[in-house]
């Protein structure tokens, strides 16, 4: 497996990734903003025997942090190195842009999802910790959690 960024094509590749994570993407409204927002961010695949496996856009929110705007591993390659190493390409590119934070929001706790749940034990498992609860950021059904790495 290995790491390129995309240049071109960049919606098309995630709704491919999307498509195939219905428990995580499943609002369509939302599905289709990120595969106009990706277009215009810069989005790496992890890349295997050929195949796209997974993808990752990211978006600089401050001078000081970028944030993972969208990230998607098929659900056969979960817990296979691709998202770690995703999130290290993204963190080596916020760096060299001058980031010292990078973000993530995903669900938050306070719904019971256990998917969720193992995205949330992912990203504190490579270094993210939970900063601070949007109970009603997206939706009162969908409450959020920001969650912060710092990048040395």
């Amino acid at each position: 497996m290995h790491i390129v960024e995309v240049t071109h094509a960049r919606g098309a590749l995630c709704a491919g990734i999307l498509a195939t994570l219905p428990k995580w993407f499943g609002i369509a409204e939302s599905n289709v903003a990120y595969i106009r927002a990706v277009e215009s961010l810069p989005t790496f695949a992890a890349m295997e025997d050929g195949r796209t496996i997974g993808f990752l856009a990211l978006e600089r929110r401050t001078p000081f942090a970028s944030e993972i705007h969208v990230m998607g591993v098929r659900p056969e390659c979960h817990r296979h190195g691709a998202g770690r190493a995703l999130v290290d390409a993204a963190a080596t590119h916020a760096r060299a842009e001058g980031a010292r934070f990078l973000t993530v929001k995903t669900l938050s706790a306070r719904d019971p999802d256990p998917g969720y749940a193992r995205t949330r034990a992912f990203y504190e498992a490579i270094g993210f910790c939970a900063i601070e609860e949007f109970p009603e950021l997206w939706s009162p059904e969908n409450p959020a959690v920001l969650m912060l790495k710092v990048l040395a």
